[in-house]
């Protein structure tokens, strides 16, 4: 944090800034979770959304680096434009080729770094008490939001991990990338027909537009579990699809989106914010304003 002077001797105060790119971005609560995080933390900063197209991402980016801006999460479209735009990049980089935080190093240059997997694994495993050990697992989508998540979900041992896409190519050529960290193979959503999963991961932005894949009707597992990576005040698309198909837990994202916010907060700050309280206010107030009920009991949605 600095100051300035003014002329008549008034100091201001100058806070860290930082920001989300994407579209869409309105939608976005992660200036949200960062405000209370900073609060949490005694942390002086600033947090804002930014629409920014694919097309515009780099001379954005350049733009909010040369003003000063300290650190940049990403979402879609732009994750992997992201990796390509960074100088530095961590080890789980590396390995996503797609990256969801920008940080400005001390020597100027900028260190790309992939928080997204840790954030899921933490939101199943801590939030939702899910074991992904054993299980059959199926990511929907071959973009920049499934390669973030491949490396993390097959550090815990799954059975097997099944990578589905409308183009097949893309599905085979992401899971072969990762062959040598776990049992993981692509396919496009016709060979799905045949199989059964325990847990399926929504990464396709087909929520966005208020649409699902085009899956079979027996693709889940007695007690199987649905994740959408997107998330809203309703239920998305997806998970309306999880509770219609019987599905044990039917879950949005946003306890991911504060996980990984977290882990981009850690890095920017060194601090750790308490997430489980940034989860109970964000569904505090999307149920206040719609409520978003669990398909399993008459309890909230959590």
């Amino acid at each position: 944090m600095g100051s300035l002077e003014s002329k008549k001797g008034i100091t201001m105060t100058i806070s860290d800034r930082y920001a989300v790119f994407g579209q869409p971005i309105k939608h976005s609560k992660s200036p949200r979770i960062h405000r209370i995080f900073a609060e949490q933390t005694g942390q002086s900063l600033s947090y804002d959304a930014q629409e920014v197209p694919a097309k515009q991402f780099s001379a954005a980016t350049d733009v909010f680096f040369a003003e000063g801006g300290k650190g940049l999460n990403c979402t879609v479209p732009l994750k992997e434009l992201a990796w390509a735009y960074a100088g530095k990049k961590t080890a789980r980089a590396e390995l996503s080729k797609a990256v969801n935080t920008l940080t400005v190093q001390p020597d100027g240059s900028i260190l790309s770094d992939n928080t997204d997997g840790c954030g899921l694994v933490s939101d199943l495993m801590i939030n939702h008490g899910i074991s992904l050990a054993g299980a059959r697992i199926l990511i929907l989508g071959a973009g920049g939001a499934s390669r973030g998540i491949i490396a993390p979900i097959l550090e815990q041992s799954p059975q097997s991990l099944v990578i589905a896409n409308r183009t097949i190519d893309k599905a085979v050529n992401l899971a072969s990338e990762f062959h040598d960290k776990g049992r993981v193979s692509g396919c496009g959503f016709a060979a799905l027909n045949k199989q059964q999963f325990d847990l399926i991961l929504n990464a396709t932005s087909a929520s966005l537009s208020d649409s699902v894949p085009p899956l079979p009707e027996h693709l889940l597992a007695e007690n199987g579990i649905c994740y959408d990576l997107a998330y809203g005040n309703q239920p998305t698309p997806f998970v309306r699809w999880g509770i219609e198909h019987h599905a044990a837990k039917s879950l949005d994202g946003l306890g991911m989106l504060v996980e990984q916010a977290a882990e981009a907060f850690f890095i920017w700050r060194g601090v750790r914010p308490d997430t489980q309280a940034v989860i109970e206010v964000l569904n505090a107030e999307r149920k206040a304003s719609s409520p978003f009920e669990t398909i399993t009991t008459n309890k909230k949605y959590v």
